[in-house]
Formats: structure tokens, sequence, C-alpha cells
């Protein structure tokens, strides 16, 4: 399989990906962050004002094709900014959570951050449902998975609470109560939650790397590992693995990241040589019951279709 796995031809900066099962194509769908890297523009406009562009596979994840970006979305005037696309479904509904900015601003600090709910049929009608009352008005990185006690949990990142990741629970995916911190320490974003091997984990974006946590009941979580941490050696994958999305199908999982190839010592990141992304997929595996991820490897990865009770976007 080639890697990078994915470009967007269109802005190259193709970032925060999320795979789900298109029921309604029966392809796999990317969801991405459409960041402006091509743009122009001072200093961080060019993550902001970004579109949820589209990338489908109907080869199980091998090739990729860009299809566009996410229309219908707009629920006020005006050019805005959606991140971070996360995509559950359940009894024949999509339901999107996605990080939103009002318009474009230049720099990262100063304007509120919050997710916002959609729901599809067919994830191209777009139902705007509103947004969430968390536990500040900095949240991002949204990420769902089901609880044992049939509710759903929501764990996201508050940048006002020291960039930690929070939670908070729904019964039905449109009212949420806020649970409070999950993992503190060291600043993140971009948690994201997946069953493997008999145990729940979760991959939090450190900017060192992805960490890596274990739990047995979705409630205490335990530090596991460091992955993505070291350069690779495949093309565009000499630097560090950033906001990642895990598709686990029975003993296999395989993570989705984004990587900034030309971000090298010396290199401002703000400038546009270091702007450009590229999607990479890797193999995950437990060794001695620490997670690994062995991204120089050459990659086997078919994904199978998914059925109707299997619960994507893990």
């Amino acid at each position: 399989m080639s890697a990078p796995l994915f470009r967007d031809p269109i802005f190259d900066g193709a970032a925060d990906p999320v795979v789900v099962w298109n029921r309604s194509e029966q392809t796999w769908w990317m969801i991405y962050t459409n960041r402006r890297a091509t743009a122009g523009g001072s200093k961080f406009a060019w993550v902001h004002g970004t579109d949820l562009g589209v990338a489908s596979s109907a080869d199980g994840g091998q090739s990729w094709t860009y299809r566009g970006t996410l229309t219908g979305l707009e629920h006020e005037w005006g050019h805005n900014t959606f991140w971070a696309p996360e995509i559950f479904w359940h009894e024949g509904t999509y339901h999107m959570y996605v990080s939103y900015i009002q318009g474009v601003p230049h720099d990262w600090a100063g304007h509120d951050r919050h997710i916002l709910h959609y729901t599809s049929t067919n994830l191209l009608s777009w139902t705007f449902h509103g947004k969430l009352e968390l536990s500040s008005d900095r949240v991002i990185d949204a990420c769902i998975y089901p609880l044992p006690n049939g509710k759903f949990r929501m764990w996201y990142k508050d940048e006002a609470n020291s960039s930690h990741t929070y939670a908070a629970d729904s019964p039905d995916f449109y009212q949420w109560e806020v649970i409070g911190p999950v993992i503190t320490g060291r600043a993140h974003e971009g948690p994201n939650v997946f069953r493997f091997r008999d145990s729940y984990w979760m991959i939090v974006d450190e900017w060192r790397g992805q960490a890596v946590y274990k739990s047995d009941d979705l409630e205490h979580w335990e530090w596991n590992s460091l992955i993505l941490d070291q350069p690779g050696n495949r093309e565009d994958d000499g630097v560090i693995g950033l906001h990642a999305d895990v598709v686990v199908q029975n003993d296999e999982a395989y993570i989705f990241y984004f990587t900034h190839p030309d971000r090298i010592e010396g290199i401002d990141h703000a400038s546009e040589p270091a702007r450009r992304s590229s999607i990479q997929a890797a193999r995950l595996d437990v060794i001695d019951g620490v997670m690994v991820c062995p991204r120089d490897e050459v990659l086997q990865m078919k994904l199978r279709p998914e059925n109707d009770t299997s619960q994507i976007s893990v």
C-alpha cells in the first residue's frame, strides 16, 4: 500500500481524519478537516475557514479518491470553521459531532470553540440539532463510545481546563451531562476510544506522538505507551503522527493519522512550507499488554464492509 495514504488535492491540508462505512454508497469514507495549507494568508488563518473534506475508497481503504466537501452544515451567516468530525452510526442514523468556530480568525487563541451536533441517514444530507453545552466554551475534538449501562459517552478536549480530556454522558445523543476530567497531566487533544484485544483503549495527541491509555471498564484509565513518537521511513512519514482515528475489525486494528512532513528543524511551523499535511495509516498491535504501532512495515490493509449492527468510527 502506498504512502502517504491520502493528500487533499485542493488545499493539501488533510488533517483529523475519521473513517466510516457509508451504508448508502457501500464504500469507506474518510471525512477530515480540510486545512487550507496552500491558501496563503497571515499567521493561522489557514487553519480556520475550513470545510470537511471527503475521500472515498471502494477497495477496502487501499486507495482513496477525493470527492469534495460536506455541504449544508452552515447554521449561521458567514464563512466559518469546521474541525475534527466524529461520526457514529446508531439505529439507522449517523450522528456527527464537529468542532466549530465562528468566522476565520488569524490566531489560535481568543475565540470560542464549540461542538455541534448533526444527523444524517446517508452522510450527505445533514440536519443541525444545536450546540452542546459542555464544561466550557473552548471545547473541541469529540469522540463517542457506548457504555455498558446503555448510555453513550463523549470524550473531548477542554482548552479552558488545561487542554485535558473531559467526558459527558447521554442516553440519546441529544442531551449531555458533563462528567468531568478523565485524562489530566500533560496537555493534549484528539481523544479516540476503541475496544481491541479484550480491552478498552484511548489515544490522545500529545504533540510528541500518541499517548495510549488502557481501561477495563471505560471509567479508570492507566497510561500504557507512546506511539507514533519516532519518525517513520515512508514518504511523508518522517515526523510524529498527529490527531488520529482507529478502525477495529475483529482481531485487526488500523490507525489513521496525519503528519506535517515538512516540519523539520529550523522551519517555522506557521510558514507555508510547513503547512501541508498528509494522511497515513498503520497497523496497531498489542505485545505483552503494551500497544505498539509498527509504522514502517508494509501495510496490508483491506477493510471489510460493516453490517448494520456494528459500531463504526470507534
